[in-house]
């Protein structure tokens, strides 16, 4: 289920927080980075593990270059968010096919500092839950990755993945059947 209307603070609209962040304000900047970051990692995650961290800090970055020229409401802003990300996800891709290195060293995510037995056990959940969408078909999972962890409708969807609304509805209601299928108990 997508997620509700942007709302950081309560009686403070997205279109405030936008303004306020086009303005400069950087608290408004963070708070829209708090609201959306965690589901464009979320997507990144799935799609490219490896890079993930580094193509969602690329996308901040053109988001925080091209703020000015965005106009829209908060639907519009996360589609252009996922869409400038799957953008950097390509460019990503591009570079490291032709610049094949094997990787140095391997760093453990670090726990969080609130609660970390909360933390872990929200992580592996999630961490489950991306690694099932993950051995879907790479089409479905992108699909599935965009209609439900980043909350956006088929035809932003669509829009993002170059494809038809109908291809959008096809592929994440495949995604969605075969993630069922895995999750169901044997013999049902």
């Amino acid at each position: 289920m997508p997620p509700g209307p942007f709302t950081p603070t309560p009686g403070c609209d997205f279109a405030v927080v936008f303004d306020a962040a086009c303005g400069g304000d950087e608290r408004a900047l963070a708070a829209l980075w708090r609201e959306l970051h965690p589901a464009l990692l979320r997507y990144l995650r799935a799609v490219d593990p490896g890079a993930a961290e580094d193509i969602a800090s690329d996308t901040w970055l053109e988001v925080t270059r091209r703020l000015d020229r965005f106009s829209g409401d908060e639907r519009a802003f996360r589609g252009w968010l996922f869409t400038i990300a799957r953008h950097r996800l390509i460019d990503a891709r591009r570079r490291a096919a032709r610049h094949r290195t094997a990787p140095v060293a391997w760093l453990p995510d670090r726990p969080g500092v609130d609660d970390p037995a909360a933390d872990v056990l929200i992580d592996l959940s999630t961490r489950e839950s991306l690694r099932l969408v993950a051995e879907l078909p790479p089409e479905q999972a992108e699909a599935v990755l965009l209609r439900v962890m980043a909350g956006l409708d088929t035809d932003e969807v669509a829009q993002i993945m170059g494809k038809q609304p109908g291809n959008i509805r096809v592929l994440s209601h495949r995604g969605l059947r075969n993630l069922a299928r895995r999750l169901a108990p044997a013999g049902s």
